[in-house]
């Protein structure tokens, strides 16, 4: 095969010499070599992380592959060499001919990463691709399956798209704008400004519209004293609960030329009589001339009594009276009205119809829609995302999804269409819970190519000829509060052609976000699961609570059938109260509800679009009839992850605990990875998973989430150096603290190590270098005094406190700020080696040194043998970041593991910070058994505390089954803090070697503790999956292991010395690919290649 390759061998400098010395050497010594074909297939073809992916702007993107034996038996497998082919075509590759790139025959053992060096690749340029190797014995494998990638938009001038969209005034300034001529207004009886009677009433007025004037947009502002129920011509449009803040609703499409009816019903609540009122204005804007203003005043009619038919026009008005003005807004006692917190806005659907005039080659679609959209082509959705785009910064970036259209066109006319959801894009909030970074109106960018068979092709881009409309079925859309959904509103045929969208409005030009556009390089968000319920009560009348078994992410799917205009709501709550309705406190002020109106036809299905909820349960009000468990189930949502880890032992409680995990970190991936799911929060905290990225790396393939993270950090980082404590800065936090944007420093290392990503560290570097010397200059005589949150959550004393107030389970937060900055210091003097910066490899390697010794000279009390005032996290932080002098690391970790087993019981007693490096921290102190103790615990504070209260997700409290509901989410990903990692490092003994990364090389290193009978993990490397699973059981340990093709591994295989010690049956010296190295106190060491293997051993 050789002699017919095109172009020569080549040898990479500094890789064929591993592969003989580790590689080929070794197998050599094992007597491996033999004359047979190769046993190594290529498989799992990877373009930058992604499987086939569509439209990457990575000019030389890295490919990267999987090497497998097709005989189990063969050990010692390595890769020798290389050839990678890349055509433009499939024909040119099946051909084997790589016209974009012929590799010839590379001499090295690398495997992943491999860079592109071919013909420079243009925008829109599809590339098939496929991969042979040669084995140890210099056999070649078979050709690998063919893959794929396309180029996207490289340059800005490739784009000849519009921005387009529908902009309007926001909703706040409309509030405050319509509402000024209106006044509040009550039944007259008493003084309702001070005193009104208990009970509900209700208001009338009619309003005509012109018919020949075409209506552009109607906006209805409105606030009630307590709440109220607004209606036009008999639907119900709007709820108002705040008299602080006014409810702004869209209507247009409620309102009919000539005769339309006002109708709203307002409750006073209370005990006893108390100020009441209805204030609100309706301003209808025409296509041409002044608008049309109504306003609450003396003209509307009253009554106290509900009569059937009130809310409809045509209704005999008999006994009703005026109503009463009782002055302007701000009057007392309800004082100036602002915007409304809860950012309602009615989805945006575009439509576009073109022609295909030839036959068609290829066709591909490069979609921009923000915040949310969906597209369709032909009437069929494109495509199995939802929630697209990814979160940015649209300011810096923006993401666009490239499609490939090519069978959904047809000859003749076609038509596109897109709903735009408002995501964060128009933000879900203002400034409640915090201030809100918000962007403007939803807006679209639009670009397909259509290449014809006869080489000409053609262009279909957003600009002004599209047709837009906000009158369609989706009301409101809002991340935090749901979506509400009018099936009669629906449009049959809106994004096929030959549908009349006459009475849709002209697209507008808009500006663009501001960002550079870029590919969406990151496994889209998807519908991964759907779940059963397991029980349906009714807890009161007409409401029905299911449980979903499982604390979700995602939304539900409702089958409904019952006469139109039935309005059918869901609401969403990680808990119940003892009474078995919704526990909603620690929603906060999410109103987590999606509401669906019937068109009446048949067995209806609807789920939501642009919204998504974190639950268990779900109340169902308003449905006609008896629900069933059929009538709805569980869509369970987030990035589509490929799976890298599986993990099982003998403890079921262990087991629980990590499924809660798996759980818990999967439902918080958003494109980012959020804090939690449920609440009007769900942002980017940095500080969340700052060490934890490495344990979610066992789970997931994070690589490419945390890459686009890393890049949101640099995003988000302020000229002076400044990164933010959420990314992307939704909530624009700048507190200049150092534990949550170490995170930018730490997380490409633990990519590095995982993934063997060099790349992502030289990326990422000048943002990091930034942010370490804006933080210097906070530095004062080697101490750095900057944070925030302290050791966030440590464990109260008293069960209702969400922080201690107890100075002895504090950590100083100078000592908590100088530790972190140390690592960081160390971290970046070892990046800048590895880039090959000297000098800045020197200033940091020096600036960690003044550091360490002013953090020993301030903090460690040389008599007691410990840091500060000994709480556990001052001894771990040390421990873990190499601060402690060497002669005194056996004091300080005796002091730490006697503050565990005396004073909290064996029990955690960490917060965020110290939790992320504690089980390591215990192990590699040789108490791996307190470390499973820990874990293993069933009480106040553990893990697996929170399972006993019934958590299938990791709390954000230790005490989060009674604390204050204010900050008490039910899926927060904080506490586990290390324990991911121990469980596949430690306690299965499955780590990635940082000095060849990636998993190149393993270190294999189980600890059998407690009363666990076996431990059984996998994970998916980057070079395939490695297994362990050991066992007790016959009074033998018995260890099976597998390394994948292309690495090697150290085992420590836990016994006392190499008598009784068999692999595979015989004795381990005798053992085929088994090279004993040494001996360590319990362990016997060996190097061994791939395979599988199993050591047992007489306990």
């Amino acid at each position: 095969m050789e002699k017919n390759l095109p172009f020569p061998t080549v040898r990479r400098p500094g890789l064929t010499r591993r592969v003989l010395t580790s590689g080929a050497g070794l197998l050599l010594a094992l007597g491996l070599m033999s004359a047979s074909a190769s046993a190594v297939v290529v498989g799992q073809l990877r373009c930058e992380y992604l499987k086939d992916p569509l439209g990457i702007d990575v000019a030389q993107p890295r490919l990267s592959w999987v090497l497998s034996a097709d005989k189990s038996a063969v050990r010692g497998q390595q890769q020798s060499a290389w050839q990678v082919l890349v055509a433009s075509s499939p024909r040119e590759l099946a051909a084997n001919r790589g016209d974009l790139w012929n590799s010839g025959k590379v001499m090295s053992d690398q495997s992943i990463h491999v860079r592109y060096h071919g013909r420079a690749l243009t925008s829109g340029q599809p590339c098939y691709w496929k991969v042979r190797v040669w084995d140890e014995r210099g056999k070649p494998s078979a050709w690998s399956a063919p893959a794929r990638w396309t180029m996207g938009l490289l340059q800005p001038s490739d784009w000849h798209a519009r921005w387009i969209g529908l902009d309007e005034s926001s909703a706040g300034e409309v509030a405050v704008k319509v509402l000024g001529d209106a006044q509040w207004i009550w039944f007259p009886e008493g003084q309702p400004e001070k005193a009104a009677p208990v009970g509900t009433r209700y208001f009338r007025r009619g309003l005509t519209l012109p018919p020949d004037r075409v209506v552009r947009r109607a906006t209805l502002a409105w606030a009630a004293d307590n709440s109220g129920v607004f209606h036009i011509n008999g639907r119900k449009v709007g709820v108002a609960s705040d008299f602080h803040s006014a409810t702004v609703v869209e209507v247009a499409g409620d309102l009919r030329a000539g005769d339309n009816q006002l109708a709203v019903a307002v409750s006073n609540a209370g005990s006893d009589p108390n100020p009441a009122g209805l204030v609100a204005c309706l301003r209808v804007e025409f296509a041409q001339g002044e608008p049309l203003v109504v306003v609450t005043d003396s003209s509307w009619l009253s009554a106290t009594a509900e009569a059937a038919g009130w809310q409809e026009k045509g209704f005999a008005e008999t006994g009703w009276v005026a109503a009463r003005q009782l002055g302007a807004p701000g009057m007392a006692p309800w004082g100036e009205i602002s915007g409304p917190e809860s950012r309602r806005l009615a989805a945006r659907m575009l439509r576009r119809e073109f022609a295909v005039e030839k036959n068609i080659q290829r066709a591909t679609a490069y979609v921009c829609g923000l915040g949310l959209s969906e597209f369709y082509l032909n009437g069929r959705k494109i495509g199995d995302h939802v929630l697209s785009p990814a979160l940015t910064d649209y300011t810096k970036r923006a993401c666009y999804v490239t499609y490939d259209v090519t069978a959904q066109l047809r000859a003749g006319k076609n038509t596109a269409g897109i709903i735009l959801g408002n995501g964060r894009f128009y933000a879900p909030r203002a400034k409640v819970p915090a201030g809100t970074v918000s962007y403007g109106y939803p807006k679209l960018l639009f670009q397909m190519q259509i290449e014809y068979a006869d080489g000409t092709s053609t262009e279909v881009v957003s600009d002004t000829n599209w047709r837009i409309t906000t009158r369609g079925p989706i009301r409101a859309n809002n991340e935090y509060d749901g979506e509400e959904y009018d099936a009669t509103r629906e449009m049959p045929g809106w994004n096929e052609t030959g549908f009349d969208a006459g009475e849709w409005l002209r697209a507008q030009e808009v500006a663009a976000p501001g960002g550079a556009l870029v590919a969406q390089m990151i496994n889209p968000i998807r519908v991964v699961q759907t779940l059963k319920p397991i029980a349906l009560n009714q807890p009161q009348p007409g409401v029905w609570v299911f449980d979903l078994g499982q604390n979700m992410v995602g939304w539900c799917r409702l089958k409904v059938a019952g006469p139109k205009g039935t309005q059918v709501s869901l609401r969403h709550a990680e808990t119940l109260q003892d009474d078995g309705t919704l526990y909603l406190d620690n929603i906060r002020g999410a109103k987590v509800t999606d509401r669906y109106t019937l068109k009446g036809k048949r067995t209806e299905v609807y789920e939501p679009r642009f919204t998504y909820h974190g639950f268990r349960f779900v109340e169902l009000t308003g449905y006609p009839g008896k629900p069933t468990l059929a009538t709805l189930e569980g869509r369970v949502v987030h990035d589509d992850l490929e799976s890298a880890g599986e993990f099982e032992c003998s403890n079921p409680l262990l087991n629980r605990i990590y499924q809660n995990i798996v759980w818990g970190v999967s439902g918080n991936y958003r494109s980012i990875s959020t804090d939690c799911p449920q609440r009007d929060e769900r942002q980017g905290w940095l500080g969340d998973r700052s060490a934890e990225s490495k344990g979610e790396a066992y789970l997931f393939n994070t690589a490419a989430l945390y890459a686009k993270w890393l890049q949101d950090m640099a995003d988000a980082q302020k000229d002076s150096g400044s990164v933010p404590d959420v990314c992307p800065a939704y909530w624009p936090f700048y507190s200049d603290n150092v534990t949550w944007p170490s995170s930018t420093v730490l997380i490409p290392e633990a990519l590095r190590e995982q993934f063997g990503d060099q790349a992502i560290i030289a990326r990422h570097y000048p943002s990091a270098k930034r942010w370490m010397h804006y933080m210097s200059g906070f530095v004062t005589n080697g101490i750095i005094a900057r944070d925030s949150y302290g050791d966030w959550c440590v464990p109260p004393e008293d069960p209702k406190l969400i922080h201690s107030k107890d100075p002895l389970r504090q950590t100083d937060r100078a000592l908590l700020a100088t530790a972190y900055f140390y690592a960081d210091a160390r971290l970046m003097a070892r990046y800048a080696a590895r880039l090959g910066l000297a000098e800045d490899a020197q200033h940091f390697t020096t600036l960690a040194a003044g550091l360490k010794e002013a953090f020993n000279k301030r903090f460690f009390n040389a008599s007691a043998g410990h840091y500060d005032n000994g709480s556990q996290t001052s001894c771990v932080l040390p421990l873990a970041f190499g601060l402690v002098p060497d002669n005194e690391r056996g004091r300080v970790f005796d002091h730490l593991v006697r503050k565990i087993t005396d004073e909290t019981q064996n029990h955690i007693g960490t917060g965020l910070i110290g939790g992320q490096w504690l089980m390591r921290v215990l192990t590699e102190g040789g108490r791996a058994d307190l470390a499973y103790t820990i874990a293993a615990q069933k009480t106040y504070p553990s893990w697996g505390y929170m399972v006993e209260k019934g958590a299938t997700t990791i709390w954000e409290l230790w005490n989060g089954d009674t604390a204050d509901p204010a900050m008490n989410s039910g899926n927060h990903v904080m506490l586990v803090g290390d324990l991911g990692i121990w469980l596949y490092e430690n306690l299965a003994g499955i780590k990635s070697d940082p000095e060849q990364p990636g998993f190149k090389h393993i270190l294999m290193k189980p600890e059998p503790v407690g009363d666990l009978q076996f431990v059984r993990a996998t994970h998916q490397s980057p070079y395939g999956r490695i297994v362990s699973h050991w066992q007790r059981a016959d009074g033998r340990f018995c260890w099976d292991i597998t390394v994948p093709v292309n690495t090697t591994a150290t085992v420590y295989v836990p016994a006392a010395s190499l008598e009784n010690l068999t692999e595979g049956g015989q004795p381990v010296h005798r053992a085929r690919g088994v090279k004993f190295l040494r001996q360590e106190p319990g362990r016997m060491v060996f190097e061994v290649g791939s395979g599988s293997y199993r050591f047992q051993n007489p306990i």
